[in-house]
């Protein structure tokens, strides 16, 4: 008689999948680059959104990456997705980092940009922001936050390849709480990197006055 408690033998297998992201090129050519990483259940639609808040995003290209693991809303039609979860964890991040690594030179390669790279994120797209930043083959410019941490498994070798960042939390944020936000300044800067922030009147969002912050750095880019 079979065993129903036994839970079996656990693999994995490497397997092809496909992603999308969408973009939103500048008026100019050879324009920098730009691209972002949604929230957890949102889509590239909603990055692509948020990023087009920023003052003089025309000037640049923009690309919101979608996370592979798709699904329906609150079981509705409506589709979201995410970029991992606790369950094979290692295999995620690789995963993710060789389809942004694909996804921009893909762009840089159809859009014609100036080499200059910045990545941002929101929320779970924060630790893809980073990890896309310290991993690129392409030196980037610089890294834009808000509301979520730095991986845990980056250390100060890693996060020395960003010279400069833009964190940015809400002080009602119960999730990215002031003690990350602190850990995180602290962490980057013990690498050397220049860290802006931006506090917020707000909870676990984006807002008006961070879009601006972020075109002020821009700006110096």
């Amino acid at each position: 008689m079979t065993d129903r408690t036994y839970p079996g033998i656990e693999h994995t297998i490497e397997t092809p999948t496909h992603g999308r992201f969408l973009v939103s090129p500048s008026s100019t050519q050879n324009a920098p680059l730009l691209v972002g990483f949604h929230g957890y259940a949102e889509t590239a639609e909603e990055e692509l959104e948020r990023l087009r808040t920023i003052p003089s995003i025309d000037r640049w290209t923009i690309a919101a990456v979608q996370g592979l693991h798709q699904f329906y809303r609150r079981q509705g039609s409506e589709l979201a997705a995410s970029w991992m979860t606790r369950q094979n964890r290692e295999f995620a991040i690789a995963d993710n980092i060789a389809y942004v690594a694909n996804t921009v030179r893909v762009i840089s390669e159809t859009y014609s940009t100036s080499g200059t790279l910045v990545f941002t994120g929101f929320s779970q797209g924060v630790a893809m922001a980073f990890r896309a930043a310290t991993s690129s083959s392409i030196p980037v410019a610089g890294i834009i936050i808000c509301g979520g941490d730095v991986p845990p498994e980056l250390d100060t070798n890693h996060l020395k390849r960003i010279p400069v960042a833009l964190i940015g939390r809400g002080i009602r944020d119960g999730w990215y709480t002031a003690e990350k936000f602190e850990s995180d300044k602290e962490r980057l800067r013990a690498a050397d990197v220049s860290v802006r922030t931006a506090v917020l009147d707000a909870a676990h969002e984006w807002t008006a006055p961070f879009s601006d912050a972020c075109g002020e750095l821009l700006r110096t880019l």
